[in-house]
């Protein structure tokens, strides 16, 4: 299950509110449309609404105002589709680094949506664009051990986090401002399910001394991404091992693969990748239709994409799916089609 809030044109933002920001610059222009992104959505439109001086606390109120409802229609979405009850979930799964309240989240809407007193909730916060694999890895373990279904939510607005006027030139808010948009996608989970994709493993990879490459910090004024020009070359020295490390155990080779769910960080990460792993444009094709329709939506991006590609697997056919984000980690999943 997917929602998503209004959306707005990448050519009319940055006409009507970042030309001005950024003063014409055109090194700027080139990376705000370098972003791959045609639409984005967002709880805030920065056409209608600055927040970029609001303090951090004034944006932690609103995330608590405006995530619930994205949360709730997700969940709903994807438990109409998995064909079961609120009530039946064992464990529910939250993860979210745009936003914190206690209690949060996972209490809120297991009460509403009619979960039972004594699911299992676990809530995760500031993992980054990788996060819905280990929440996938850890709901599955759940699933195996205890027989019985899980729910994995992610709700991402990262809308509020946009940063105060600089009187220097930072192109990686430039990139950022330009990249990243709003939403909350869910899955369920459940034993020995006749159809859907089987979660077969979950790896991690994690470059070392890459720590300040991709950060997102608290400040008084949101959460600041940090994002350096080199991540797409550390995700490079790295994806093909990490890849092998998913597929060898299994002695399965990258042709062997029937869809790729690769998690769009941005159009150059998505090159990387295809050049390393020798995959075609066609099999990215999903990838890229998701940043140009939503933008990177964060950790639960690469869900989205996962739903677009089940559509057309033949049953068998197994899924990689890949996310990158801070540390800087690269998170994989293996999956096979029912």
């Amino acid at each position: 299950g997917a929602a998503f809030p209004g959306s707005f044109e990448q050519q009319s933002v940055w006409d009507e509110v970042f030309e001005r920001r950024y003063r014409g610059d055109p090194l700027a222009h080139r990376l705000f449309f370098g972003a791959g992104v045609r639409t984005r959505h967002g709880v805030v439109d920065p056409r209608r609404e600055d927040v970029s001086d609001w303090s951090t606390a004034a944006r932690m109120r609103r995330y608590v105002d405006e995530a619930p409802a994205l949360g709730r229609r997700a969940v709903r979405g994807a438990l109409a589709d998995g064909g079961l009850r609120a009530a039946e979930i064992g464990l529910f799964v939250v993860l979210s680094c745009t936003g914190y309240a206690t209690p949060g989240l996972d209490i809120q809407l297991a009460r509403e949506l009619g979960m039972l007193p004594s699911v299992r909730r676990l809530l995760v916060g500031h993992m980054g664009c990788y996060g819905a694999i280990p929440g996938m890895g850890a709901a599955a373990d759940f699933v195996r051990s205890r027989r019985l279904p899980a729910l994995v939510l992610c709700v991402e607005l990262t809308s509020l986090h946009v940063q105060p006027e600089q009187p220097h030139r930072d192109l990686q808010q430039v990139v950022a401002h330009a990249l990243f948009g709003d939403a909350a996608a869910a899955i369920v989970l459940v034993p020995d399910a006749a159809h859907g994709l089987e979660v077969l493993d979950t790896t991690a990879a994690t470059a070392p001394a890459s720590e300040d490459l991709m950060t997102w910090h608290v400040t008084d004024h949101g959460f600041r991404m940090g994002l350096s020009p080199q991540v797409p070359d550390v995700l490079a020295k790295q994806v093909e091992e990490a890849t092998a490390a998913l597929l060898d155990p299994i002695a399965m080779d990258r042709c062997d693969v029937g869809g790729w769910a690769v998690h769009p960080g941005g159009p150059r990460i998505i090159d990387i990748v295809e050049e390393h792993l020798g995959l075609a444009p066609a099999q990215t094709a999903v990838t890229r239709g998701i940043l140009a329709a939503r933008g990177n939506c964060s950790l639960g991006t690469v869900l989205l994409v996962l739903d677009q590609l089940r559509g057309g697997l033949p049953a068998g056919a197994t899924v990689v799916a890949m996310a990158f984000g801070p540390g800087l980690t690269l998170c994989l999943a293996l999956l096979r089609h029912r």
